[in-house]
């Protein structure tokens, strides 16, 4: 081709230059700069070459960072929005990470004091309490000789008003003891209540404040006392004052009805009637205080509240004046209350002790047979061979279930069985005591089982024999007779109740007499075969009390029948015929059916 080698051709021509163009350096150096050529370095690695210049970074450690403010956090009125908005509104990336990490160390130091005090104020707290029990303690303890400081105080000013009080007390203190030598046991509980019954007679509602219980009895009694008001010490009734060993009481007199003073007949016969009293206000002793206001008032007032003592119980005062001229009798109301108190506070403190002994030793008795081991070591004779402590056990266990089933018969037997086996423990004590303990305790159950059964059925000769004879067997005789007479009691009454008078006298005498003494013959021939002849002392008082009940139904019912009528002695004919019937079990009252005079 032609032009193949153009280029070689065009370079051998001469160029054509334009002349008179402008630019002609900018041209020279566009074209200076195409043909220049840079040498490129053949080794990169080359350690001669000079290092790469640092860049000079901001330090970040100039930066201020932001406090935390702890007083304007503690305030409670702190608006937490309005406060990050304030203290953090130019902050940077960094400066809220410094904050936020100044925040949890607050919090953690927060957490940390917090159950520092929580466990400083807990122990605090505990020994504040042991400390509150100990000051309790004294206070108890400084009463105490407060209440003996004012009563040694009162019997000082009581000593000193009578001088012959010593003597008195002396003396008394010497008849006391003789008497006390001179009664028995048994005579001395007849006289308490006594007292107690004679008390309820005469003060009506007393019954509900003091129920007869063993060693309740009155200590003095005294008559012509006025209750003052509080305000204005003016007497608003007239009152008696009853000491008794554990209580005192107030009575107060039952208004009579009104009683024409111009009739003499009905004035003297309204004043040879006792005075009813009432029973308005009760306290136990140990709640209450006696003081004397003699000493205690000023000298105008003296004379007045001479005869004047002041029963406080709690918040609540009462005021009470003897209407006698001396002081003689308020004297005495005082030595006997305090003689009274203290040995009611001796007799409560005593048995405190004793009911603390008591838990503490069976305590001590179940912690040394607690471990196997020691249940293991005991061994008891049974039938010729030797029993651990733990066949005891579970003879005690399976007595348990005989009671639950009421398998009175093998409950029995069982009972007797494991009494007889205490009694071969002589050589250890402790095992003995609370082995009779557990059988008493089970006992008591059965025989309450039993007792309930006896009631139910005491009219059934056969049943009765054979309860009579279990409770026997458990060792309660008194309880067996007690309960059998009880219940047989219980029945005549109830029997005779429901006799009804329909207008013919000697229908309704021949009813009554017939269910008495067809109960008696009855219950003597039940009691005969249940209990030896030793104990027929008792079925004979009970039936003499029941024969003393007919005669005063059969005085009742013949009050308006003329002595000596046909239908007198029709009506007693039939009485003593059918009291025949208890001849039959050796008992003869045909002679003792009488109707009670007047007199009687």
């Amino acid at each position: 081709m032609p032009h193949v080698n153009g280029s070689t051709e065009k370079s051998t021509k001469p160029s054509r230059e334009r002349p008179g163009r402008a630019g002609g350096n900018t041209a020279d150096l566009v074209k200076r700069r195409y043909s220049t050529r840079f040498v490129q370095p053949s080794d990169f690695n080359n350690t001669d070459a000079p290092p790469i210049p640092k860049l000079h970074l901001p330090d970040t450690g100039s930066i201020p960072s932001i406090t935390v403010d702890e007083a304007a956090l503690k305030d409670p009125n702190l608006d937490p929005e309005q406060y990050t908005a304030t203290v953090l509104s130019d902050a940077s990336d960094q400066q809220l990470r410094d904050y936020q990490t100044s925040l949890r160390e607050l919090k953690n130091g927060a957490s940390t004091d917090l159950q520092q005090n929580v466990f400083q104020n807990r122990t605090q707290f505990i020994k504040i309490s042991k400390d509150a029990e100990k000051l309790n303690e004294d206070m108890r303890t400084l009463r105490s000789h407060m209440s003996e400081l004012s009563a040694s105080v009162n019997s000082l000013w009581a000593s000193i008003a009578v001088p012959e009080a010593r003597s008195s007390l002396e003396n008394a203190a010497t008849r006391t003891r003789k008497q006390a030598n001179r009664s028995s046991v048994a005579n001395l509980e007849q006289i308490y209540n006594n007292q107690l019954q004679t008390l309820w007679k005469e003060v009506e509602g007393s019954q509900k404040f003091l129920p007869a219980i063993p060693g309740r009895h009155v200590e003095i009694e005294q008559r012509r006392w006025a209750e003052l008001d509080a305000a204005t010490w003016k007497p608003k009734q007239k009152v008696s004052l009853i000491l008794l060993n554990d209580h005192f009481m107030v009575a107060r007199e039952k208004s009579r009805n009104r009683v024409n003073p111009s009739s003499k007949e009905m004035l003297e016969s309204a004043q040879k009637v006792p005075t009813r009293l009432v029973a308005e206000k009760c306290w136990p002793l140990q709640d209450i205080d006696m003081l004397d206001l003699a000493p205690m008032g000023s000298a105008r007032d003296k004379h007045e509240m001479a005869n004047a003592i002041s029963i406080r119980c709690g918040q609540e005062s009462f005021t009470y004046q003897s209407e006698r001229s001396s002081s003689a009798e308020k004297d005495k109301m005082l030595r006997k209350f305090r003689q009274t108190s203290e040995e009611l506070r001796r007799l409560l403190r005593t048995e405190t002790f004793t009911n603390t002994k008591n838990k503490k030793d069976k305590s001590d008795l179940s912690r040394s047979l607690s471990n196997d081991t020691d249940r293991s070591d005991i061994l008891v004779d049974v039938d010729g061979k030797q029993k651990n402590l733990r066949w005891v056990e579970g003879q005690i266990d399976e007595l348990d279930i005989e009671v639950a089933l009421q398998h009175f018969e093998d409950a029995v037997r069982l009972v007797e069985k494991l009494r007889k086996i205490t009694q071969g423990l002589k050589g250890n004590a402790i095992a003995q005591d609370l082995i009779t303990t557990k059988i008493d305790g089970r006992a008591k159950m059965l025989a309450d089982l039993v007792v309930k059964r006896l009631t139910s059925t005491h009219s059934f000769s056969n049943a009765t024999q054979t309860n009579i004879a279990w409770l026997v067997r458990l060792g309660l005789h008194d309880q067996a007779r007690e309960t059998f007479l009880n219940a047989r009691s219980e029945t005549i009454i109830r029997r005779a109740r429901q006799c009804i008078f329909e207008g013919d006298l000697r229908d309704y005498i021949f009813q009554v007499s017939f269910v008495y003494f067809t109960m008696m013959r009855n219950t003597v021939s039940i009691y005969q075969q249940c209990f030896p002849p030793l104990m027929m002392s008792a079925c004979v008082k009970w039936a003499k009390q029941h024969l003393d009940g007919f005669n005063v139904i059969l005085s009742r019912q013949l009050s308006s029948v003329q002595r000596g009528s046909p239908t007198w002695n029709e009506c007693i004919d039939q009485a003593k015929e059918h009291a025949m019937m208890v001849n039959d079990v050796g008992l003869d009252f045909k002679e003792l059916v009488r109707v009670k005079d007047d007199e009687e």
